[in-house]
This record gives C-alpha cells, sequence and structure tokens, in this order.
C-alpha cells in the first residue's frame, strides 16, 4: 500500500478491561478509553463486550464518537470488553477488516485486537487455506486469529505460545475468551502494551498509559517483550514465552505515542523536549525565535528553545478538524490540505529568523509547504531542524511506509534535502542522541539505519531485498 504519505503514520490501538462482576457502562469505558487512543487509528473502531464469556462485538468506519453513539454503548453490557482503533497497514480500509474480530472457539467464541504487523501473513493464509480454513477479511490480524482457533485440544496460552514460533513481525495483542483477558506482546516488544488497575480491582490492558488514565486507572507496568499475561476471576498470572533482547519501536517516543503517556519506563513528553535540547547543541544557528509544528514538534521546539537561549514563540496553530494530508488522492490536494490543517501567526514570524522544529521528515512535501507559508508570512530565514535521525528506511513492522523511493533521505544529502524543502539549513537528531534522548540503546532503529530487530526472519529479509 503506497498512500504517499509524508508522516510516518502507525497502525492501531488496543485496549481491554476485566471486571469480576457485571459492570454497568463497561462499553461507555472502552468507548473513553479508545478516545484516547484515536491518535493510533481513525479509519474504524470497534469493541467487544463479554457477558461472562458470550461475546457480542460492533464495530463501525469512522472515529469513536461516530461509530459508538449512545444508543449502542447501552446496548453492549458484561464484565469484561476489548477495543480497538485501526490505521490499516495490511488489509484495505474496509469493514470487514475493522476489529476486534470475531470466531466461534471451543463451547464459546474468541475475540482479539491486534496492532502491529505480522511480515510473513501471507505465508501463513496460504497454508491455512489448503487445510480448509476460510477467512472473511484480508486482514493479517486474522491470520493471528485462524491459527490460535484452529488447535482446540490446547488451552489458549499454549495455542499463543505456540504460535510464537510462527508469527514474524510485531504483535501486541487484547483477546476474550473463557472468561479471562489476555494480553501478549511480541518477543522485541516492538508494539507497546502496558497493564493497569483501578481502585475498585478491575484490571485493564492498553497500548498506551494515557488510556489508563482516561479511564481512572494507574499504570501498573509494561507487559514485558515476550510476555503473555491472562486476566481472570482468580486474578492474573504471567508467562513469559521469550528472553529475547527487547527493541521497542522509538517512533513511539518520537510520534506516535500521546505525550503524557509512558511507554517502557519512558516519559513521551520528557524524551521529547531532551531531544530538543540535543539537537539544539548539535549545530549552532542564529535566530530570533523557535517554532514547534503541531503537536508531536512542539516539546522538541521547548527542549531547542531552552538549550539554545533563543526565545520559544507559537507561529503555526493546527486545525485540529481538518482532514488528514496523508490520505488524499492527489499531490495537489495533499498540499492544499497541510494549508487547511496549519496556519501561520504573521505577527511571530514576519521578518524574523526562524527555527522551526518538527519530530520527522518523510517525502518533504508537508515540510516544504510549511516552509512557503512561513516566508509568505514574512519569515525572513527558515532553518528547519528533526527531533529524530533521516528516515531511510522502510518499515514492514507496523508502520505505513514500505518503498524506499518514498523517503527523502534516501540517497540524497542533507544539503540536497534542504534545497528540496527550501531551507536555509537543515539538520537532524543524530542516532547517538536520540539513544540519549530515550535513556537508553536497543530501541528499534530500522527506519533510520537498517538494523531491523526481526531482520533474521525470512519474510522480513526479502521485504527488505524487495524495497
Amino acid at each position: 500500500m503506497n498512500r504517499s504519505i509524508d508522516k510516518m503514520e502507525e497502525e492501531c490501538g488496543v485496549f481491554g478491561i476485566f471486571s469480576r462482576e457485571k459492570k454497568d457502562g463497561i462499553a461507555d469505558l472502552t468507548s473513553i478509553a479508545l478516545h484516547a487512543l484515536q491518535h493510533r487509528g481513525q479509519e474504524s473502531a470497534g469493541i467487544t463486550v463479554s457477558d461472562f464469556g458470550e461475546i457480542e462485538t460492533y464495530k463501525g468506519m469512522g472515529l469513536v464518537g461516530d461509530v459508538f453513539i449512545s444508543e449502542v454503548l447501552e446496548g453492549l453490557t458484561g464484565n469484561s470488553a476489548i477495543g480497538h482503533v485501526r490505521y490499516s497497514t495490511q488489509g484495505g480500509s474496509l469493514l470487514e477488516n475493522a476489529q476486534p474480530l470475531e470466531s466461534p472457539y471451543r463451547s464459546g467464541s474468541v475475540a482479539i485486537a491486534h496492532n502491529g504487523n505480522i511480515t510473513n501473513a501471507g505465508k501463513l493464509r496460504s497454508a491455512l487455506l489448503k487445510r480448509d480454513v476460510n477467512f472473511s477479511t484480508t486482514s493479517d490480524s486474522e491470520v493471528i486469529l485462524r491459527m490460535l482457533t484452529l488447535d482446540k485440544g490446547k488451552n489458549i496460552v499454549e495455542s499463543l505460545r505456540d504460535m510464537t514460533g510462527i508469527l514474524e513481525g510485531s504483535y501486541a495483542l487484547v483477546i476474550l475468551a473463557d472468561n479471562e483477558l489476555i494480553g501478549m506482546r511480541d518477543p522485541a516488544g516492538i508494539r507497546p502494551l502496558c497493564l493497569g488497575q483501578n481502585s475498585v480491582g478491575n484490571w485493564f490492558l492498553a497500548s498506551e498509559s494515557c488510556a489508563l488514565n482516561s479511564v481512572g486507572a494507574s499504570m501498573v507496568r509494561d507487559i514485558e517483550p515476550g510476555e503473555i499475561v491472562v486476566i481472570g476471576e482468580e486474578g492474573i498470572r504471567s508467562t513469559r514465552y521469550d528472553l529475547s533482547h527487547s527493541s521497542p519501536c522509538s517512533f513511539e517516543h518520537i510520534y506516535f505515542a500521546r505525550p503524557d503517556s509512558i511507554i517502557d519506563g519512558i516519559e513521551v513528553y520528557s524524551a521529547r523536549v531532551e531531544g530538543g535540547r540535543l539537537l539544539a547543541k548539535q549545530k549552532k544557528v542564529d535566530a530570533d525565535i523557535v517554532i514547534g509544528v503541531p503537536d508531536s514538534g512542539i516539546p522538541a521546539a521547548i527542549g531547542f528553545s531552552e538549550a539554545s537561549d533563543i526565545p520559544y514563540g507559537i507561529g503555526l496553530v493546527r486545525n485540529s478538524y481538518s482532514g488528514r494530508s496523508f490520505i488524499e488522492p492527489s499531490q495537489e490536494i495533499r498540499e492544499d490540505v497541510v494549508g487547511r490543517k496549519l496556519s501561520t501567526i504573521k505577527g511571530s514570524i514576519a521578518g524574523k529568523r526562524v527555527v522551526v522544529v518538527d519530530d520527522s521528515l518523510v517525502r518533504g512535501t508537508t515540510s516544504r509547504k510549511l516552509i512557503e507559508m512561513l516566508r509568505e508570512a514574512g519569515a525572513k530565514e527558515v532553518h528547519f531542524r528533526l527531533a529524530s535521525p533521516p528516515v531511510k528506511h522502510p518499515c514492514f513492522l507496523g508502520i505505513d511506509i514500505s518503498d524506499k523511493g518514498e523517503l527523502l533521505a534516501n540517497g540524497m544529502s542533507i544539503g540536497e534535502m534542504a534545497e528540496v524543502i527550501g531551507a536555509d539549513t537543515l539538520d537532524f537528531l543524530s542516532l547517538e542522541n536520540l539513544y540519549h534522548s530515550l535513556g537508553r540503546e536497543g530501541c528499534c532503529t530500522g527506519c533510520f539505519n537498517g538494523a531491523y530487530p526481526a531482520a533474521s526472519a525470512p519474510s522480513l529479509h526479502k521485504l527488505v531485498s524487495a524495497s
């Protein structure tokens, strides 16, 4: 899928809740959490509720608030639930691919919601079709569901453990089965998942801690890479099926996650501010004002201002109700949408040397349009700074970038890129400083340096070679 996007776009957000007793408003609570995760996917939303094992699913295309009107929520009752917001990385933007996905399982049903990307899904689908397994979607997530329900003689944890030796790619899963809520994270921990609890003892799973906060729960911990947690009437139990070295996605902290989230022990906002500080120290620039590109560029701009002693100001304003530029059908329309999404405050930038800080640069179309807007508003100079390294490689682990040809940094020097986007100067955060901003090494940086944590997977090798 090639949408000629100009941002790294992620795939999905997942949420789960378990209560020992039937809980009024459990669907309402799930929809509130999905609102908090809406930034992770805006194509479709779904909720599955379990009434002590009896499962019911409702899902639709569009935003959470459009799909889950009050009449729908009132009809979804039970003691546990899972929810999903989707941006498709495999499978089209169709209702049939919306999640959670549900299937008969043993004497009841099972439902799953998946965040990530299974890189060998095509191969596995072909093998399952030969075993007369039927599919109703084109999503890689259904491959997981069909594999899970194939061997009904084992308990669900055994089945999940068996799958981990076959699945390649990334996955954070929430599952409802047998009146239990189950969470699972891939061996590298590429996609995030955390555990929470509220004051009355209900348990929660979520892609980000901001969703826990939204429903009045406290974060207990991150689900570990290679861990399965099972939450039921007897409490919570955990097993580690893989103790490999963790490699969580660095773009969660750079761009995807909400700034009020904590992922793998790292405060997203603090990491972004620190990235901006380090970026300012890399290359001195004489300027009059530092501005951030809303929203994820703002914390880095604040850090840049602090470290450079250049005043921070608001120069760009986002219209929160505009469409997403990366799904528009033509280049002309995409660039027009950038103008509708962002506007300039001329009084802040006219006649000034401006440092613009953004989170990342993919194709460069948005950056070029932004710089044009700033110059039209009277900026004397525009110095562009990115709080991440140059994106030179595709991602097959849950981010919608699969073609090197989409990437401006692929085959271009920094000077050449500056000329293309129209900046007076251009600089990117170094990989070393990215590690410093996160306070750790070992994150997945495949899109920067081609070093993928799952590089030994045959299907990923083929995808990288083909790109």
